[in-house]
């Protein structure tokens, strides 16, 4: 028995054993070159275990597919994005359009897989950046280290602020605190009222400067680091972020990018606080 979803996900069993790219052939239709693109990308599995080569495969085995995995342009020279490394951990100035770190469906083509292979050492998480958000983003090189910055993650010691090109006619309050609903899915649904089990959100525009008669260029005092969350507060208040056509945005902004760059981190590593920053304007 197998089954599509909506995404391309086909899930399915096999009653004898069988060779693996010939089951992805009959169950999935995908052809011998599909077959390796989605062995390199990571986007089959088997019994939960993401698959690295062909193989045979025992009987009552449970597949995975994602036939139709998210695919990312990576061509650039990812050496010269990093704007500081040393052995613990260093600094991207990731680009827009690509994931911070690996899919499910696409452990190849992001920022941190990407960056690995040209230091040709392997990098950790810390924390995240949107897809179409670009900026500073910072990448463990050391276990230790990525404990370490989450606990000041938990412990808000970690400064994060972001520059915006927003679309309003109107002025914007200095602070901002909403609720956000823990569902999964996008866009994200904001509240001004606390509800059970929502999520606080809350951040402050320290500077907004008009750049026309319906954009503001703002700097942006992350307190709460939630999925979208700058997006979604910015669109609650008719003032979506330039390009971020998800929440509302009617301008366009390189291609299919958004106005919207991690532009300073600060946070503590032995002993000392350090801070890093890039250009806040928009090119």
């Amino acid at each position: 028995m197998s089954n599509f979803t909506d995404d391309g996900v086909k899930h399915f069993h096999n009653s004898e054993p069988v060779l693996l790219s010939e089951i992805i052939h009959d169950e999935a239709g995908v052809n011998y070159e599909g077959f390796k693109t989605l062995l390199k990308l990571g986007a089959i599995y088997v019994d939960n275990y993401r698959q690295e080569k062909d193989k045979w495969i025992l009987k009552n085995s449970l597949f995975r597919v994602h036939t139709r995995p998210r695919r990312f342009k990576c061509d650039y020279d990812w050496k010269s994005l990093i704007v500081f490394e040393n052995e613990f951990f260093l600094i991207l100035n990731k680009p827009s359009g690509i994931p911070s770190h690996p899919s499910v469906d696409n452990v190849l083509e992001d920022a941190m897989t990407q960056t690995s292979l040209a230091i040709k050492s392997p990098l950790f998480v810390t924390h995240r950046l949107d897809t179409l958000t670009s900026g500073l983003i910072v990448y463990g090189k050391k276990k230790q280290f990525v404990k370490d910055f989450n606990v000041q993650l938990i412990e808000r010691g970690v400064q994060k602020k972001y520059v915006a090109l927003v679309e309003t006619r109107q002025a914007l309050p200095k602070a901002l605190t909403h609720y956000m609903d823990p569902s999964k899915g996008t866009p994200k649904k904001l509240s001004t009222n606390p509800a059970d089990g929502w999520d606080i959100c809350k951040l402050e525009i320290l500077e907004q400067t008009r750049v026309s008669e319906s954009v503001v260029h703002v700097k942006i005092n992350l307190l709460t680091g939630r999925t979208h969350q700058i997006r979604s507060q910015m669109a609650f208040l008719n003032a979506p972020i330039v390009g971020d056509i998800l929440y509302g945005s009617k301008l366009s902004f390189h291609g299919s990018g958004i106005a919207l760059k991690s532009c300073e981190i600060a946070f503590v590593f032995e002993g000392k606080k350090l801070k890093f920053n890039i250009s806040e304007d928009f090119i």
